[in-house]
């Protein structure tokens, strides 16, 4: 990570920023369950008191973390489904966006699927509960309005085709983790959704 100094002073929410900001980028070098907000600190080059001004906790920075990868996923999600053609090409678009949006934010599966994360903290798992299952809705309303146009077998199960969605990237993520610089994410994704297309296609 390149190391910033941050000397001038700064209004809360552009502080709070900073930090989300560091954080994001510990978590992607060390994973979620090595950072300490002293290492938040010596990367801001800032006090762990400094840190604490704008955060009353450590669950408090991960919440403000996961809000803003709420915040930016949906906005990237968004942006790709408006530019789709149809309710398939945005499923498609949706995909390749996300897998593009991980390349560039490494840490967020890490995020999302930290286990500690989970039993810290229930206001964490809470909003992690409520991203997934907004996202799961998003790409089940897309199916559903591929069943009306018949792009899609009517006998499809929109809601677990969704989940089967989310854990296609979520598996392609973790390999990628295991086998390090052997795969691309986006070469294993280019190759994998294909065949997620084939299985719900309406079959001519």
């Amino acid at each position: 990570m390149t190391q910033e100094i941050i000397k001038r002073r700064l209004p809360t929410e552009e502080r709070q920023g900073e930090i989300i900001r560091v954080a994001v980028e510990l978590a992607a070098e060390r994973g979620v369950d090595s950072v300490t907000t002293q290492d938040m600190a010596d990367a801001m080059n800032v006090t762990q008191g400094a840190i604490f001004k704008h955060f009353a906790t450590k669950d408090d920075i991960w919440f403000g973390v996961m809000n803003w990868v709420r915040d930016r996923l949906m906005s990237v999600l968004d942006k790709a489904a408006s530019e789709a053609a149809d309710p398939l090409d945005a499923i498609e678009r949706m995909f390749f966006a996300h897998i593009t949006f991980i390349n560039k934010h490494p840490a967020i599966p890490r995020l999302l699927f930290s286990e500690m994360l989970h039993k810290k903290s229930s206001k964490l798992r809470v909003l992690i509960q409520t991203i997934i299952s907004g996202y799961e809705t998003k790409i089940a309303t897309l199916l559903d309005a591929a069943k009306e146009q018949g792009l899609v077998s009517d006998e499809l199960d929109s809601q677990h085709a969704a989940v089967l969605y989310i854990g296609m990237i979520q598996g392609l993520v973790m390999q990628i983790t295991i086998f390090n610089d052997k795969r691309s994410l986006l070469d294993e994704a280019r190759k994998t959704f294909p065949i997620f297309l084939h299985g719900i296609k309406t079959r001519s």
